[in-house]
């Protein structure tokens, strides 16, 4: 989630990978020489050299129909065109089969000094039309927010597991649980997040030698402390949330869990996998509350009066930084396909929120128009450039057109088969949609919505504003130095970096996009810096 892409004058910040698609643009295609029945270079023939034709030659030519050569100069043609879309499509089968499933008109590419007519000369997107039809959709019914039983139905192991009630006197949410494995056994051996980390092999080699320690005795059981995180940074992705979160670990009440972003939310408890083949094996909800023990121990030693600040190790609190939480909904709409469900029954924020009613979520947004371009340059992996990010998003903008033609707004921002279909991930610059689903569990008071323009601009100030949102005491003086000084995380690749900014007939069309989204975020908010007008 970096910062210093703002020294560059195209922001950035972070995420996972995710495979992006584009067609060739075929600037080759027609260059290359083609040889003929009477090209002679082929024989290394001096071309001094002249050739007389013989008579007889000459007149077997004139004798040939003028239909036979008209025949014989179409079928050349149509044989050099079906060759040459058999070339350009070969490798694009499985997304060039999907965008035709939608239908879409052919795209014109703007040359490279980005000229900013460049849909108005092949009129290939009327975003005018487009925008009108995303303000007649902004104004829809509010999502039925589920039944907390049915929620509950869904994953009845969890929700034995996670008590509804927690240990009073304790800022975080934190209870006690029975251990009954042997006392010599290895808690973590089976953890999945543990075993698929090198890093969090490490992590677990730490918590494993102090385990056995924080084990306590009561009601004839042997008992441990479980917590969950007391906060959430939930998104956006390539807004900055990773270098926020290591900055607020600065603080000495906040405790570092080991993993920023687990996804256990999102996908690790589905063990789905976030791309179009397969699954991975499913993470339980012990795995992810394994990912919290940092934060058990030291509140049980204050609880156990071993800490030489006992009501300090109170307050420790701790949170998950997973970029997914806010907008990742893709498992539901697959798994209501068969339902026919037009939008998912069941959104993240239901299950967090019937898990901890009380937990505080931070949100940090940027212009969603710059938030697309980062997060193309850092996800995908190779034949990058302005020109192909022009064209990912012109068919990113007609999937979603064509999706908008026939169904709600919030159906065609959750729908995963399109999503996936998609060339960038244009949708999680709707944070409105989301935003305001959100809203329907948790009140306004609990959710903290920063922007990443602020944040770079003034860190001090954001950061002094997430503290007091989380009832944090000041930092203490050489830890507040400390906080500016911290490296950037996540800065933008030195060869992102030379590829340059968005062109601007791309930068064009995206803000027209995003503009009716932003006038309804800003409204909701209250705050106009997030009409992003002036970046």
């Amino acid at each position: 989630m970096s910062l210093s892409e703002f020294n560059y004058g195209n922001g950035a910040e972070t995420a996972y990978k995710h495979s992006l698609h584009s067609l060739p643009m075929g600037e080759n295609y027609g260059k290359k020489s083609v040889r003929t029945l009477f090209d002679l270079r082929h024989m290394n023939v001096s071309e001094n050299v002249h050739f007389k034709c013989p008579p007889l030659f000459v007149l077997s030519l004139r004798r040939i129909s003028k239909n036979r050569v008209v025949s014989f100069l179409v079928g050349l043609i149509m044989t050099s065109f079906i060759m040459a879309s058999y070339m350009l499509v070969s490798d694009k089968k499985g997304l060039l089969f999907i965008l035709s499933h939608y239908q879409i008109s052919p795209v014109g590419v703007g040359t490279s000094n980005g000229s900013t007519d460049v849909f108005a000369e092949n009129n290939a997107l009327d975003m005018k039309s487009l925008v009108k039809l995303i303000n007649s959709k902004q104004d829809y019914t509010q999502r039925k927010v589920p039944e907390e039983k049915d929620v509950i139905e869904t994953d009845s192991h969890m929700f034995s597991v996670i008590p509804r009630h927690f240990l009073p006197g304790i800022k975080s949410p934190c209870w006690y649980e029975e251990y009954a494995a042997e006392p010599d056994r290895d808690p973590y051996s089976s953890n999945h997040f543990f075993i698929h980390s090198k890093y969090s092999r490490t992590l677990s080699e730490r918590l494993k030698a102090n385990f056995h320690r924080h084990i306590r005795h009561r009601d004839g059981k042997h008992v441990r402390l479980r917590c969950l995180p007391y906060f959430y940074i939930i998104g956006q992705p390539k807004c900055g949330t990773t270098d926020l979160f290591h900055r607020l670990l600065l603080h000495p009440d906040i405790r570092d869990n080991g993993i920023k972003e687990p996804h256990w939310w999102t996908r690790k408890r589905f063990g789905y996998k976030h791309t179009k083949d397969g699954a991975e094996e499913k993470y339980s909800v012990e795995d992810y509350l394994d990912l919290f023990d940092l934060t058990a121990q030291k509140i049980q030693e204050g609880l156990s009066g071993n800490s030489s600040g006992d009501h300090r190790a109170l307050q420790t609190i701790t949170g998950d930084g997973s970029a997914s939480t806010m907008w990742d909904n893709q498992y539901w709409s697959f798994l209501d396909r068969d339902r026919q469900e037009a939008e998912p029954r069941f959104l993240v924020q239901d299950f967090i929120h019937t898990i901890n009613p009380t937990a505080k979520i931070i949100i940090i947004l940027r212009d969603p128009t710059e938030r697309l371009y980062s997060d193309y340059l850092y996800f995908k992996s190779a034949n990058k450039s302005a020109k192909a990010f022009h064209q990912s998003v012109v068919k990113s903008v007609q999937l979603f057109q064509s999706c908008l033609a026939e169904k709600s707004l919030r159906s065609c921002t959750y729908d995963g088969k399109r999503y996936l279909a998609m060339p960038v991930r244009l949708h999680l610059g709707l944070y409105i949609v989301f935003l305001l689903d959100w809203l329907t569990v948790f009140r306004r008071d609990q959710i903290l919505v920063l922007q990443l323009e602020d944040y770079a601009a003034n860190i001090k100030v954001t950061i002094k504003t997430v503290f007091d949102f989380l009832n944090l005491g000041p930092l203490p003086r050489q830890v507040e130095a400390a906080l500016t000084k911290l490296p950037m995380s996540n800065t933008r690749r030195a060869a992102d970096r030379n590829l340059g900014p968005m062109l601007p007939a791309t930068k064009d069309l995206l803000r027209e996009f995003y503009q009716p989204f932003n006038q309804k975020l800003a409204k909701v908010l209250d705050n106009n810096g997030f009409l992003w007008s002036d970046t």
